[in-house]
């Protein structure tokens, strides 16, 4: 297949509904995205990276850092995470306070904004704040070969200022036990990881592990084992898009994972990475572009894993 003409058509397949769909608003920093931007790469086993439109604009990749964050949380303290956050669907918008007092703080699972904070907390819990953000930035790096990736301060800056319903899950959660540190020690890294800048070239070579069982077929590490891999995988499955996930599953049927910035990443098992970018948001906060990208895409590869 010819897959730089493919990412090169699928932009122009997208090109009637760029500009759709309203960008994040409650982050005054992320107001300012222009919402006919959309990138898209796809990152392949045989290091092979096919970029088209803005796929080299970086940009904050938000809760897509909670796939790397839980990689390394399962690395450090394995099985016994899940005491602490669950693994089923949410089923409720991205910052959903019900379910997390039905459940005595207890998220229900890692890749919503209480779980990542219970993540972030693991994390801080082994060596410190700083060494936990030091740690996630060398391994983004490390897995999409790119050293000059980092924090964008002023988001992070505009996050902190604008994360009051954030700072409540958190509190929420120490009420019932479930910090090991103090809230704003864990906001502190969870903004911060929120806030690091890459492009979708980026984001697709850093998450090819996911995709080949934990083994990177370009460097030729290992970076997890098959079954944490998977596991990973199932999570962003029937979890990656909040209450909006059962409806990418259905149209998509890739392991994926969205954020507010209006990114995308989806897993192809056995076969790579794609992602996507676009700032327009549906109503449950999925790039709108960007989701019917990956549409066009898997119709013309067949890549779901439902096939």
């Amino acid at each position: 297949m010819d897959y730089q003409a493919l990412v090169d058509d699928i932009v122009g397949d997208v090109h009637a509904y760029r500009g759709s769909g309203k960008v994040a608003s409650y982050i005054p920093a992320l107001a300012e995205a222009d919402a006919h931007s959309f990138g898209l790469a796809i990152a392949l086993a045989d290091g092979s990276t096919y970029v088209a439109g803005e796929g080299d604009e970086t940009f904050t990749i938000q809760s897509i850092s909670y796939v790397f964050s839980l990689a390394l949380a399962l690395h450090h303290v394995k099985s016994a995470l899940w005491n602490h956050v669950g693994r089923e669907p949410a089923g409720s918008p991205v910052n959903s306070i019900i379910q997390l007092e039905i459940e005595k703080g207890k998220p229900r699972n890692p890749l919503t904004s209480s779980g990542a904070l219970v993540v972030c907390d693991q994390l801080i819990g082994r060596r410190g704040r700083e060494e936990a953000c030091s740690e996630l930035l060398q391994f983004l790096r490390e897995r999409a070969g790119a050293g000059e990736i980092g924090i964008d301060e002023t988001i992070a800056m505009s996050e902190s200022r604008a994360g009051a319903f954030n700072r409540s899950l958190a509190h929420f959660i120490a009420a019932f036990g479930n910090l090991k540190n103090p809230p704003e020690e864990v906001l502190s890294l969870y903004y911060r990881q929120c806030s690091v800048a890459m492009s979708c070239r980026q984001l697709a070579q850093a998450a090819l592990f996911l995709a080949f069982d934990g083994h990177d077929p370009v460097k030729g590490d290992v970076v997890c084992t098959p079954s944490r891999a998977r596991r990973i995988n199932a999570l962003m499955l029937t979890s990656g898009h909040y209450d909006n996930s059962g409806d990418f599953a259905f149209r998509v049927g890739l392991p994926g994972k969205s954020a507010v910035s209006g990114a995308i990443l989806a897993i192809v098992p056995r076969t790579g990475v794609v992602c996507v970018w676009s700032p327009g948001l549906n109503d449950a906060g999925t790039s709108l572009v960007g989701a019917v990208a990956l549409e066009r895409l898997v119709e013309r590869t067949g890549w779901s894993i439902f096939v």
